[in-house]
């Protein structure tokens, strides 16, 4: 299980690297799309790109800020449960969450599968954009396995060494 953490971890790292990437580009792309805009024209395409990177940037944050628990959550109620109830509530609740995100995941992966297939191009600028929903897909994978690794951490605690 150790392994599989690291791995989400290095996973969730460097698609926080793009992402930041993607967010970097955004930014440019946005500044350069105002200057041009008030002394010639526009950057074509900037709403199309700021659509599609947004939703990219998004997908691979996930993972990242599951975990780091940076997902908001309110557990006003569960605060008042032992802590055996807490710990299955967790693990119920990660279960869920990983079997949803991974169906997402899933029928993510199809629908940019079938894009790919019939060759949709994006209307301004006439590029291919299922990368774009295959990078969704990816996130929304990724925040499956943290999911994963909650899970069997709820299952199977890690017991502290000796030190």
């Amino acid at each position: 299980m150790r392994f599989l953490g690291k791995f989400a971890l290095a996973l969730n790292r460097l698609l926080m690297a793009v992402g930041c990437g993607l967010l970097i580009v955004m930014i440019f792309l946005t500044c350069a799309n105002i200057f041009l805009r008030t002394i010639w024209a526009p950057v074509q395409g900037t709403y199309e790109l700021m659509g599609y990177f947004g939703a990219v940037l998004t997908a691979f944050a996930l993972g990242y800020t599951q975990l780091h628990r940076g997902h908001i959550s309110v557990d006003l109620v569960v605060l008042g449960f032992s802590p055996t109830t807490r710990k299955i509530l967790e693990g119920i609740n990660s279960a869920v969450c990983m079997v949803f995100f991974a169906l997402v995941s899933w029928r993510i992966t199809l629908y940019a599968t079938n894009l790919w297939r019939t060759g949709e191009i994006t209307e301004t600028l006439r590029i291919v954009y299922y990368p774009f929903v295959y990078g969704v897909a990816l996130g929304c994978a990724t925040l499956s396995l943290i999911f994963l690794i909650s899970l069997l951490q709820s299952i199977f605690p890690e017991k502290e060494e000796a030190s």
